[in-house]
C-alpha cells in the first residue's frame, strides 16, 4: 500500500494539535521534525475534502506550509529509530525505545517501540496522564486502560503496582503493537480489540484511564462511572483546555467530583474521583 507524504511546516505550538487533527482524519503515522512534522495517510483511505478543510482552519495562525508527496509502504520503525527521542516526566518515568540506553534518576522505565507519535510521551495528552498516575496509589489495583495505544498506560499502572491490568484499543493494529511493548515491560496480560461496549470489561476498577478524545469521552463517560469503585479514579486526557468545562459537567452529572485538572500546550488532563 503506498502512502502520502505531507510535510508540514507550521508553528512549533501547533505540532501537538496538528497530529491529533490529522489522526482523526485517517493519518496513521507522524514524525516530528525542526520545522514542523511529516504526516503520513494511506492513499486508499485519504480524504482530500477533510484534509483541505483542515489545512485551512490552522493555516494561517500555524503559519502553515504544506509539500505533499508519494512513498510506498514504510519501515516506520527504521524511521522512528531515526527520529525518536526519549522523555522524562519528571523523575517519575524514563520513556525510552528498545535501542537508547537506559538512564539512572528515575524511579521507572517503560521501553516502548513505536510505530506512531501516539502513546510514546511525547504527545501532550499522554505526559499528563503518566504524570497524574504517578500521584495515585496503585499497588494492589484494579486498572482499566481504555484505549490503550502503544499500552503505555497500562504499563505505567503496572510499574506502579498494579494488581490486574486490562487494556484494549478498537484498531489490530494498536493491539499488535502494544502486546509488543507488554511483552518488553513484563506484562502478562494481552491487549484485547474492540470499543469498551464490544469488550464488556467486567468491574469493578480502582482506576480508569481514558486517553481517547472529547466525543468518545463524553459518549462512554456513563459506562467509565458505572465500571469504578466507590472513591475509585478517572483520568481524562485527549481534549482541548476549552472543552474541560463539558467534561466535568459530564462527570458531576454521573456522581464523579473534580479532584485535579492540567494544562500542556492547550490539552488538557483530569483527575475525577466517584462519591
Amino acid at each position: 500500500m503506498d502512502y502520502l507524504e505531507f510535510k508540514i511546516k507550521c508553528l512549533e505550538d501547533f505540532r501537538e494539535i496538528l497530529i491529533a487533527e490529522l489522526a482523526e482524519i485517517g493519518f496513521d503515522s507522524f514524525l516530528e521534525t525542526e520545522d514542523g512534522i511529516d504526516a503520513y495517510a494511506p492513499e486508499s483511505e485519504f480524504d482530500r475534502e477533510a484534509f483541505d478543510q483542515l489545512i485551512d482552519s490552522y493555516k494561517e495562525a500555524a503559519k502553515i506550509n504544506l509539500t505533499e508527496g508519494k512513498m510506498p509502504k514504510v519501515n516506520w520503525n527504521e524511521e522512528w529509530e531515526k527520529n525518536y527521542d526519549p522523555i522524562a516526566v519528571d523523575d517519575l518515568v524514563y520513556v525510552r525505545a528498545s535501542f537508547h540506553e537506559s538512564q539512572p534518576g528515575f524511579r521507572h522505565e517503560i521501553v516502548i517501540n513505536p510505530k506512531m507519535s501516539f502513546g510514546t510521551g511525547h504527545h501532550a495528552t499522554t505526559f499528563q496522564m503518566l504524570r497524574h498516575q504517578g500521584e495515585l496509589d496503585h499497588e494492589g489495583k484494579r486498572v482499566l486502560d481504555v484505549g490503550s495505544g502503544t499500552g503505555i498506560l497500562a504499563i505505567m499502572a503496572h510499574l506502579l503496582g498494579a494488581r490486574e491490568v486490562e487494556a484494549f484499543d478498537i484498531d489490530d493494529w494498536c493491539v499488535d503493537n502494544g502486546n509488543e511493548n507488554f511483552d518488553l515491560n513484563g506484562l502478562i496480560t494481552r491487549m484485547g480489540l474492540g470499543t469498551i461496549r464490544q469488550v464488556n470489561p467486567q468491574g469493578p476498577f480502582d482506576i480508569v484511564l481514558a486517553n481517547i478524545n472529547k466525543n468518545v469521552l463524553l459518549d462512554e463517560m456513563k459506562i467509565y462511572a458505572g465500571l469504578l469503585v466507590s472513591k475509585g479514579y478517572l483520568l481524562l486526557s485527549g481534549f482541548y483546555t476549552q472543552d474541560v468545562e463539558d467534561l466535568v459537567k459530564a462527570a458531576t452529572s454521573l456522581g464523579l467530583k473534580l479532584i485535579k485538572s492540567s494544562d500542556k500546550d492547550n490539552w488538557a488532563a483530569l483527575i475525577l474521583q466517584k462519591d
